[in-house]
């Protein structure tokens, strides 16, 4: 990707989110763009506003922590804005290729002992790569994913299902929410290795292919999560909220591990268990979806 109009883009989208008001700003006069003019923000990091234009047109490289700290806080950066816009910096100077993660083998596949892991969680596990390819499950797990195997000769990916395929809208009841996610979160992953091809790859098919992710992707929203909750309506069992925790794993360069768990003695709980009961008479080549 072009670092320069990555930083640009990031840097015009964050300042076009910020109101004069939440920056503690007067807000008299007619305003032609949305968000604070680069005056303001220079003004609120403490540069010359000459300074601010070029760094907001791509220039960041050589710029110092605290240039990028002041441009943070000027622009109320959460911590995934604040890691992301520091990356940007660390391509622009070249010094990411001294920690660009190594590249696992194209074909890879789960090692025996990290499988026997997963199915020794007794609730749905699944395990994606950086740009959210369904790698590995338990059986559980794929149960409860079962509408993504729909093509068995491909490997699942979550932004083909959630953009190109009808059932997720279905599948995510909040599928604003889903979409808003997994696009945040591959946008972060692009920022992690701008060179991945196989990210590079996939941005370019959903942005062809799909109008609602190409206008998130403008929109250059980054995120990180690790916790929380999510409801999802299954189709064979119903409606499923469940929390999940997601965690890197240290011997697999780049995948995230998450765990799926129902409230206790909920009506998730009791549908988790009609889930596993319908998976375990059930053959794995059966459990996607009936034909759409």
């Amino acid at each position: 990707m072009d670092n320069r109009a990555e930083v640009r883009d990031f840097l015009t989208t964050r300042r076009a989110k910020i109101t004069p008001e939440r920056a503690g700003l007067p807000t008299a006069g007619q305003r032609r763009v949305p968000g604070l003019r680069r005056s303001e923000v220079a003004s609120l990091a403490g540069m010359s506003v000459e300074y601010y234009a070029k760094l907001e047109r791509g220039a960041l490289a050589g710029v110092s922590a605290s240039v990028l700290d002041a441009i943070a806080r000027a622009l109320q950066l959460d911590d995934a804005e604040r890691a992301h816009l520091l990356r940007l910096a660390s391509e622009a100077n070249g010094s990411s290729n001294l920690v660009r993660p190594s590249r696992r083998p194209k074909q890879w596949a789960v090692r025996p002992n990290l499988q026997w892991s997963l199915d020794a969680i007794h609730t749905p596990a699944i395990l994606v790569n950086n740009r959210q390819d369904l790698l590995a499950t338990n059986h559980l797990g794929r149960a409860m994913h079962s509408e993504l195997y729909a093509d068995p000769t491909v490997v699942p990916n979550f932004g083909r299902f959630t953009f190109l395929d009808a059932a997720a809208r279905r599948f995510y009841p909040d599928w604003n929410l889903f979409a808003d996610m997994f696009v945040a979160n591959l946008r972060t992953a692009a920022g992690k290795d701008p060179h991945d091809k196989g990210i590079h790859d996939l941005v370019g098919e959903l942005s062809t292919r799909s109008d609602e992710f190409r206008r998130r992707w403008g929109a250059h929203n980054v995120r990180t999560h690790g916790t929380g909750i999510k409801q999802f309506h299954h189709h064979v069992v119903g409606e499923l909220i469940l929390a999940y925790e997601s965690m890197d794993l240290r011997a697999e360069t780049d995948l995230t591990l998450t765990i799926y768990a129902a409230e206790p003695a909920s009506p998730t709980a009791q549908a988790l268990a009609l889930l596993a009961s319908w998976a375990a008479t059930t053959g794995d080549e059966h459990l996607s979806a009936p034909a759409r």
